[in-house]
């Protein structure tokens, strides 16, 4: 697999294709969570193998902490406005217990090697419009048809 796209049109695309809307803007937080959730938890799991990414997974994080950040608190937002701060917080767990279940036992269409190569690109940016396209095609069932990381 060839993951070589440069960030730049990634980003390019993913600011002209997103606008989101208030309801939208919501579940891109939400997804933005999930993606950076679903990095740390299969970082760990790759750690001990020779496709190791933890130092990348460090990075994305450091380069996009400010994005991360603004996504947490507006997804916790959101909660709290909808089931009040005791549900917002359920909810919340949920979500974080939901992510490590379901990527604990690795991720359903990439490996540890594809991960690391991916999470090493989206260290290497610090646009928040990439998290937001990359949440969109790594965190389903199946590679997007055409997706920047679909499988060749």
């Amino acid at each position: 697999m060839h993951f070589k796209k440069t960030l730049a049109a990634a980003a390019t695309a993913a600011a002209l294709t997103m606008t989101p809307t208030a309801a939208s803007a919501g579940s891109q937080h939400e997804q933005i969570r999930k993606l950076d959730i679903m990095l740390m938890v299969t970082s760990l799991r790759c750690r001990m193998g020779e496709h190791d990414f933890q130092p990348h997974y460090r990075k994305f994080s450091a380069n996009h902490i400010t994005a991360l950040n603004h996504a947490a608190r507006n997804l916790e937002s959101g909660l709290v406005a909808r089931h009040g701060k005791k549900g917002a917080k359920r909810a919340l767990d949920r979500i974080s217990v939901g992510m490590a279940n379901q990527y604990g036992q690795g991720h359903p269409w990439l490996g540890c090697q594809e991960l690391k190569e991916i999470t090493h690109d989206l260290s290497k940016s610090k646009d928040s419009n990439v998290l937001a396209q990359a949440a969109d095609e790594l965190l389903g069932p199946a590679p997007r048809s055409g997706g920047r990381w679909a499988r060749r």
